[in-house]
């Protein structure tokens, strides 16, 4: 009975430290399951064209479902928040852009830029004022006028984006604008069209459809030069205007979840951004031939774009 315990016990021993290990071992593998990707705006919206456009590549990359989930509110936070309180595990990932970021800049944030691993930058777009086809203002000259005169509406995204950012700047150079939120992309549209607001602030690209049927145009486009593609639009920089404060989409993670994890989505969405499918889908947005940033460089990058933001933000 004796020899008979020495050898069960061991063996026992054995296949109980071997079935306690195999799981730990299959736990290591990821994707296994559907991963929920959080848009934190409404549909129809640049963020929420981005999060389609990639899903269906990232699931042949990653073998599953991406299934998206409109979460709109406080300036992008309310579906960031819905990650962030989600378990660190790869299975909770959310579109995250340059507006949300710039809430940074209020010290009552709840949140941090440390709080989030990107998993890559997809897609960067120069931003602009819009205003309805049949508004009295035509150029950029006839909205500093009445700008000079009265307050202009602008449609922007939510307080404390970058789009208030640029309408603090403009007021601080003695025009007058007030900031309107619209969290929903169709309501902000909708919002110039209907008189309810004399001007759309947006990236050319999310309202590609609305230029091209003749509904809105755009009056200034804030950055360095001329817009090819709309070489009659004036540039800031050349009216005195330097607030450039260009839009960036990227995909987000909660901090804490395991480096493979980040590495596999971001190796998947490196892949994505390199089809000739995507790269053409750039080309339609009139965004940044060279937009992909790779989980590595992602987080820098936002940093940089933080301090850019900061420079115009107004003192507290």
């Amino acid at each position: 009975m004796l020899s008979l315990k020495r050898f069960f016990l061991p063996a026992i021993g054995g296949a109980l430290l071997a079935g306690a290990i195999l799981p730990a071992a299959a736990q290591e593998k990821y994707p296994t399951r559907p991963i929920e990707f959080i848009v934190p705006w409404g549909p129809g919206g640049g963020a929420d064209q981005l999060a389609r456009k990639v899903a269906p590549s990232l699931e042949k990359e990653l073998k599953v479902s991406l299934p998206v989930i409109n979460v709109a509110g406080a300036t992008g936070q309310t579906g960031l928040n819905k990650m962030l309180t989600q378990p660190a595990d790869g299975y909770s990932i959310s579109i995250f852009i340059a507006d949300t970021l710039a809430v940074l800049m209020d010290p009552a944030t709840k949140w941090k830029l440390e709080d989030l691993v990107p998993a890559g930058v997809m897609i960067r777009q120069p931003s602009a004022f819009f205003v309805a086809v049949g508004s009295p203002l035509k150029t950029w000259k006839d909205v500093e006028a009445e700008a000079k005169k009265r307050p202009l509406k602008v449609g922007v995204t939510g307080f404390g984006s970058a789009d208030d950012l640029t309408v603090i700047y403009l007021n601080a150079k003695g025009l007058k604008f007030q900031s309107v939120p619209f969290p929903k992309p169709a309501e902000r549209y909708t919002a110039i069209l209907g008189g309810h607001a004399d001007i759309l602030y947006e990236q050319l690209g999310d309202v590609k459809s609305f230029l091209e049927g003749k509904q809105m145009r755009p009056v200034i486009i804030f950055a360095d030069q001329r817009f090819p593609a709309y070489g009659d639009v004036p540039a800031g920089r050349e009216v005195g205007h330097d607030i450039v404060i260009n839009q960036f989409r990227s995909i987000t993670m909660k901090t804490g979840t395991e480096a493979a994890r980040v590495r596999a989505v971001s190796d998947a969405l490196a892949k994505v951004a390199a089809t000739d499918d995507y790269k053409a889908w750039l080309r339609d947005q009139y965004a940044e031939e060279a937009s992909f940033i790779p989980a590595a460089g992602a987080l820098a990058f936002m940093k940089r774009e933080l301090e850019t933001m900061r420079k115009y933000a107004p003192k507290k």
